[in-house]
């Protein structure tokens, strides 16, 4: 590496950590003044505290890493412009964009780790967090029981289930009713159990005490009763994508999932014919939101590299404005997305379009002048 891209990465790198840093406080700060109250009523012990808001540091990091790489962009920028460097770099022949390859290398190794991280490290680390608010501030409760479950397993079968127990992962007056394919409105067969046990050694629900009625073209019934069966046993049914953690995983928040994971749910309630719009949309939004550092750093070094000189607040002021937008633009295009109107893989990725296209144009118009 040259010693421009040092120099340039030197800076840019002090300006990032200097810009986590701050918001890191300010978020909080925020927080903990939210929630003082609570946490006093709650009588939370300082050690509980702490702990709690370092499993808050990761999702923070995870919101304003794309607010810190502008406002290091937009610093870093001006820093060279107030200094005349970047003047004088292009009066020995150093074009703006020989300035930006090493911001711009650094964003994409930035943007990979942000990946995983955001995908992995972060879902782990909600999860402890809202743990402990589940156990000690009664939040985001998880429920052991529940009941009057509907679900829709295929296209033309549903599964209905007084109450599910995910301690002992047992499931009371259970039914599957299955439709004609064609018109939906033609029960084809039906099965009722008093109860249903997950065996987790075959991966398999076992049926207890189990009548099965199966109709005909000519609403002809035949029915077979089961003291004990496995669902795969049954031809007719032979499977269905319902299993436990599905269940559990139907409560769980977003931010809680590991990005894997996450993907095999939207998979299963996929294969279940259940809507997934919503869930594709924060799958497809966790992926997207860390390319918005490679997007800030274009708009930055754009905005701060035309030559008029400004402080810090200023940059300061630009960076929240323009994060202010971004982030209402990708509240906005997700509203549609979940009314169907945006397909899911676009509304997750529109406002990083949008804002590369508007921060190129204005780059290649600063290389012209």
């Amino acid at each position: 590496m040259k010693l421009i891209d040092r120099y340039i990465l030197k800076h840019f790198i002090q300006n990032l950590f200097f810009g986590l840093i701050c918001f890191l406080v300010i978020f909080i700060l925020v927080d903990l003044f939210e929630n003082l109250d609570r946490f006093i009523d709650k009588k939370i012990s300082l050690i509980l505290g702490i702990q709690y808001y370092l499993y808050f540091i990761p999702e923070i990091l995870k919101l304003v890493t794309p607010v810190a790489v502008l406002l290091s962009s937009l610093f870093t920028a001006s820093r060279f412009v107030n200094y005349s460097e970047l003047t004088a770099m292009k009066s020995a022949g150093i074009s703006i964009y020989r300035y930006l390859l090493p911001i711009m290398l650094f964003g994409i190794l930035l943007t990979g780790f942000s990946v995983y991280f955001n995908g992995w490290i972060v879902p782990k680390a909600n999860n402890k967090k809202l743990m402990l608010e589940r156990f000690y501030l009664g939040k985001n409760q998880i429920i052991s029981q529940l009941s009057n479950l509907y679900i829709q397993d295929k296209k033309n079968r549903i599964i209905t289930i007084n109450a599910f127990d995910k301690n002992s992962n047992t499931a009371t007056q259970i039914s599957i009713q299955e439709f004609n394919p064609d018109s939906l409105n033609k029960l084809q067969f039906r099965a009722d159990s008093r109860q249903m046990v997950w065996d987790s050694l075959k991966k398999d629900w076992k049926l207890i005490e189990t009548n099965l009625r199966k109709f005909d073209n000519i609403n002809r019934e035949e029915i077979s009763f089961y003291p004990s069966v496995y669902i795969s046993e049954l031809k007719m049914i032979n499977s269905i994508s319902l299993d436990p953690d599905l269940i559990l995983k139907k409560q769980l928040k977003p931010e809680e999932l590991q990005l894997d994971e996450f993907k095999e749910f939207v998979d299963n309630l996929e294969r279940s014919g259940q809507e997934v719009t919503k869930a594709k949309i924060d799958y497809y939004s966790i992926i997207s939101f860390p390319f918005a550092s490679l997007v800030t750093i274009l708009f930055g070094v754009s905005v701060s590299s035309n030559q008029r000189k400004g402080g810090a607040a200023l940059q300061f002021g630009i960076s929240i404005l323009v994060s202010f937008i971004y982030l209402g633009f990708v509240k906005i295009s997700q509203i549609f997305g979940y009314n169907g109107d945006i397909p899911p893989l676009l509304t997750a990725w529109l406002a990083n379009i949008i804002f590369f296209i508007i921060s190129a144009v204005n780059f290649l118009r600063l290389n012209k002048t």
